[in-house]
């Protein structure tokens, strides 16, 4: 007999809540593990141990036919918890009160991460020079004007000149900041947010091959940044250069 929909939601919130029990035990432990560390002077931030922790973790996923880069940003946020616990572990700050409801929009309830950056360059090599130089793992596209750099979860995408809309976006504005994508929930929903404020959209969602739907903003005078809005509706797949390029013509038809 099928489940009806109550009854599914039960099971996830039981799971989450057994979730948010494993998450507080795995916190007691680091803090054995920070008070370990003080008295033998050891380094808190271990580069190898996070390295085998990321491995693994993505190598289980895979065995349960979970999404290993989805794994890997789970378990890099708990990364980031655990070290903040290791370093406050004997520091006299005081532990601020908070509350369980903080959603303060809409969009506050879709809105999960900065997905990626795109910048525009007027050199592409040196611009891949200093990204990799910080130790940024740069890989080319389809695109041959296009690179992606990505290092701990964060992925920035460089767009170089040789492009008639691209060019005309590097004589106006200068190398920088092109927009910022935001990982959503759903963009069609963020899309009816943005039409509802009146914010003046760029597009319309646009759906790629990979399932991947995204809307943009036009560019705002006063921050200088455009935003753009992504839902990951099918594979997390390598970014596509032709999706890139088709902004920048948006960008130049508007």
């Amino acid at each position: 007999m099928m489940s009806n929909l109550d009854d599914l939601r039960k099971q996830i919130d039981d799971i989450d809540a057994a979730i948010i029990e494993l998450l507080a035990q795995r916190m007691e432990v680091c803090r054995d593990v920070a008070a370990l560390k003080s008295q033998s002077n050891t380094a808190i931030i271990q580069p190898q141990r996070v390295r085998e922790v990321l491995t693994t973790r993505r190598q289980w996923a895979i065995n349960n036919d979970v999404d290993p880069d989805f794994a890997e940003q789970l378990f890099r946020i708990l990364l980031s918890e655990t070290h903040r616990i290791e370093v406050a572990h004997e520091k006299a700050f005081e532990k601020p009160t908070k509350v369980a409801d903080v959603l303060a929009s809409a969009l506050d309830a879709v809105a999960c991460r900065i997905d990626h950056v795109v910048v525009a360059v007027a050199n592409l090599s040196a611009a891949s020079t200093f990204l990799a130089s910080i130790g940024f793992s740069t890989q080319p596209t389809d695109d041959a004007g296009i690179v992606v750099a990505e290092g701990g979860g964060v992925t920035v995408v460089l767009v170089g000149p040789g492009d008639k809309a691209v060019d005309a976006h590097l004589k106006e504005h200068g190398s920088g900041v092109q927009h910022i994508a935001i990982e959503v929930l759903n963009a069609g929903y963020v899309q009816e947010l943005l039409k509802a404020a009146s914010v003046p959209l760029l597009t319309d969602v646009v759906v790629d091959e990979h399932g991947h739907e995204q809307v943009f903003t036009v560019l705002d005078p006063s921050t200088g940044v455009q935003l753009g809005f992504i839902s990951r509706t099918g594979n997390r797949v390598p970014m596509n250069g032709a999706n890139v390029r088709a902004l920048f013509r948006a960008i130049g038809n508007a």
